[in-house]
């Protein structure tokens, strides 16, 4: 309670926000000429003759941005006249000022401005089944390479692509928030990492079909590639340290503590290594179940997959 007053009576639901009263757009000259011209980029009206302003909108720097676009031989006049009252109403309607957050309390964590780190990368790992949902289904190159524009957009954004002076902590350490205005907060092992290490091995494109490892790395960008020879550090499944000498051209990562080299090439395909440094190569981008089962099991048996991707 707050106030005297449940916090659901003080925040509307969801199908009550962006609802404009049809009194406050009859004293806009503007939004009527839009209405009676077809024209949405400011206010829509649904079936059932409600008002609402452009859903692609994001806050009053969206609605100055989506007037300044407007025909001016068409609207200019009107623009100038009526863009402070519009603003008055977008303010009305959201009252951004007084937004508190999911829990209408905590203004500190998750009020404006704040960040929730987690859901941020619940967001990457949404969109980025949407990019693999695309590549399955043959989606063309043009939707795919939107998907991941937005998709690496969202990346670019969390802490750990972060500065320590940006985000206020060692950015590889997980964080739940950060507060407007401040650097992050509330050390501590987050649900975050998951979907961050989720996310990553869906970039790296390493499915399991069938029992059968699969490498597709299909949302891997080039630039992740090595551009000079350079030492991969690990620790095999015997817990000793190791050293592979990586090529230009390369980039190397561990599964279930095998490591994994992509390698740039003419033609895709696997060469697998064991222990006694017996060389076995195969076609496509596939393992057999056999062998993707020492590597799920961590028998020691493989050393080494190579898995050469068509440039």
């Amino acid at each position: 309670m707050i106030a005297g007053r449940s916090i659901g009576e003080i925040l509307k639901r969801f199908d009550k926000k962006n609802n404009i009263p049809s009194a406050k757009v009859e004293k806009s000259e503007l939004l009527k000429k839009l209405m009676a011209n077809g024209n949405s980029q400011i206010v829509e009206k649904d079936v059932l003759g409600n008002y609402h302003f452009n859903g692609s909108f994001h806050n009053a720097n969206s609605l100055n941005n989506a007037l300044a676009g407007l025909p001016k031989e068409k609207y200019q006049d009107l623009i100038k006249k009526d863009t402070k009252l519009l603003l008055d109403i977008f303010e009305d309607t959201f009252d951004h000022k007084s937004f508190t957050g999911r829990s209408g309390t905590f203004y500190g964590y998750e009020g404006l401005g704040s960040i929730y780190w987690h859901m941020v990368s619940k967001l990457l790992l949404a969109v980025q089944e949407n990019c693999l949902l695309a590549v399955n289904t043959n989606e063309s190159e043009v939707v795919i390479g939107k998907l991941l524009d937005h998709y690496y957009e969202i990346e670019a954004g969390i802490g750990v692509h972060k500065s320590p002076e940006l985000y206020g902590a060692f950015p590889t350490d997980p964080y739940s928030h950060t507060p407007a205005g401040k650097g992050a907060q509330q050390p501590g092992m987050t649900g975050q990492v998951k979907e961050d290490i989720l996310s990553r091995i869906g970039e790296l494109g390493v499915f399991v079909k069938n029992g059968s490892i699969t490498f597709n790395p299909r949302l891997l960008r080039k630039n992740e590639f090595l551009n000079e020879s350079k030492t991969f550090k690990y620790t095999s499944i015997n817990k000793t340290d190791e050293t592979i000498q990586l090529e230009k051209g390369s980039l190397c990562f561990t599964y279930c503590q095998v490591p994994v080299i992509y390698k740039l090439a003419n033609e895709e395909g696997l060469e697998v290594v064991d222990m006694q440094g017996s060389r076995t190569k195969l076609k496509g981008l596939s393992l057999d179940n056999k062998t993707s089962k020492k590597v799920f099991e961590r028998t020691g048996e493989i050393n080494q997959i190579t898995v050469f991707i068509k440039n």
